[in-house]
Formats: C-alpha cells, structure tokens, sequence
C-alpha cells in the first residue's frame, strides 16, 4: 500500500477507531452472534446471519485500519513549506464569482470531512489549489462548471 499522509490529529483519530472496532466493537458483535446462534437452526436464523455479516464488516475495517496505519507517514508543520498551498494547510479563498469567503484545510482523503471544512488534496478543489501562494488566483474545474478563487491567507494550526 502507498504511503498515507496524516496529520497527528489524524492518525489518533484512526488509531482510537481502531482500538474501539477491536476492543469495544468486536465483543458486541461476538455477544449478538451468540445470542443468535442460542435461537435454535442457524440456517434460517436472520438474526444469526445478519450479527455474522455485521461482524464480518468489523473484521474487515479493523484491517484496512491497520494497512493504512502501518503505512501512514505522520506530516509534520516544520517540514512544508509555510507560503505554498501543501496538505496540512488552512487556506482562507475568497470566491470571485459570488464574494464569499471560504476556509478549507487540505488533508488526506482519510481524514477528509467537509463537515469541518476538511476537503482532501485528491478531491478537484484540494488538486487545484495545492502547490500555488497567497495572492493567486485559480481556476478549477469541477463537474458543475469551473471555480475562481482569489487565495487570500495560507496558515498552519
């Protein structure tokens, strides 16, 4: 697996997600799959076969939680470069088409969450913007039509 980069912030999030699907999680579903098997025939048990399918689920995102962790690489703030749009920045745009303003930090797409105004490098307007510095604008095109922005601020948390 390629190389995945996180922030701190990041990667205890995963690594907190990973210890709840192990540790939390995973005696849930083994309890609700034997309390289902204790019904009788599991061969027509709907209980049993969907507690065995939500287990499987678990399984399963507990090891692409553990791949990616084994292949995160950790950003850290004093290794990029402060006046250029890179993963890890916040950057303050204002639209050029409407006035608005917009913040957005770039991560990775692990950690992405429009939410909280996180978008990821690999999304069109993340692709767009990295690489460029204060005072530029840009162009992006994205399905809906093409995006200008004035990029006003760079700043690191």
């Amino acid at each position: 697996m390629a190389d995945i980069y996180l922030t701190r912030k990041g990667h205890q999030k995963l690594v907190e997600e990973l210890e709840h699907l192990k540790k939390v999680k995973r005696r849930e579903l083994s309890r609700a799959v034997g309390e289902a098997r204790s019904h009788g025939d599991i061969s027509e048990n709907a209980e049993y076969d969907a507690a065995k399918e939500a287990q499987a689920h678990n399984e399963k995102r507990i090891a692409e939680l553990e791949a990616k962790l084994a292949g995160a690489r950790i950003i850290e703030d004093h290794d990029i470069k402060a006046d250029e749009v890179l993963i890890g920045a916040t950057v303050r745009l204002k639209d050029l088409d409407t006035g608005e303003e917009l913040e957005y930090t770039l991560v990775s797409a692990e950690e992405a969450d429009y939410n909280q105004n996180k978008i990821s490098i690999s999304s069109p307007v993340g692709e767009g913007l990295l690489n460029h510095k204060e005072n530029e604008t840009v162009q992006i095109k994205i399905p809906a039509g093409t995006l200008r922005y004035k990029i006003l601020k760079i700043s690191r948390e």
